[in-house]
């Protein structure tokens, strides 16, 4: 979503003043490492936070469909490039600031290629260890989203 405003397609759901959102916020994993993207300054949630692939669940798309679309979108990553999609635990996260509750669909999405093309919705990224991850200013409820996908990692050294 950006300052100017969202407008919906056909057959999608407006989240902007509705308080529960469905998400999936996806970390994409190239061998040993994570993707990390930096959130545009631009972006109204969440500017210059680092995080995972995400996007609304707001239309009739299967939760796979909806993976493949916001990696190709927001990543440059075609879908023959993805390995394997695995769903862990939903949860969700309270944003007061903005008066939400997200019901985060967190999203392991094993990839054959380290090669990214951002949209506009990120200013930069990083492909990192997922222990090395939890030094950047990460968006509330990311380190949730690795915690489900990673059970234990944290303890163990952070490897993925």
């Amino acid at each position: 979503m950006r300052k100017s405003g969202f407008k919906p397609k056909l057959g999608q759901v407006d989240y902007t003043g509705i308080r529960w959102a469905p998400v999936i916020n996806c970390v994409v994993k190239h061998k040993d490492k994570i993707l990390i993207v930096k959130r545009s300054e631009k972006m109204k949630l969440y500017p210059n936070y680092w995080n995972g692939i995400s996007g609304f669940l707001d239309d009739e798309k299967s939760l796979e469909e909806k993976v493949k679309d916001e990696l190709k979108e927001e990543a440059g990553i075609a879908p023959e490039d993805i390995i394997s999609i695995r769903v862990g635990q939903i949860f969700d996260e309270e944003a007061p600031k903005y008066n939400k509750t997200w019901i985060v669909h967190p999203v392991l999405v094993e990839v054959k290629t380290n090669k990214v093309k951002l949209d506009s919705e990120a200013q930069k990224y990083q492909w990192v260890g997922l222990k090395e991850a939890r030094n950047f200013e990460l968006l509330p409820g990311f380190g949730k989203v690795l915690d489900a996908l990673f059970p234990g990692a944290s303890e163990e050294g952070g490897t993925c």
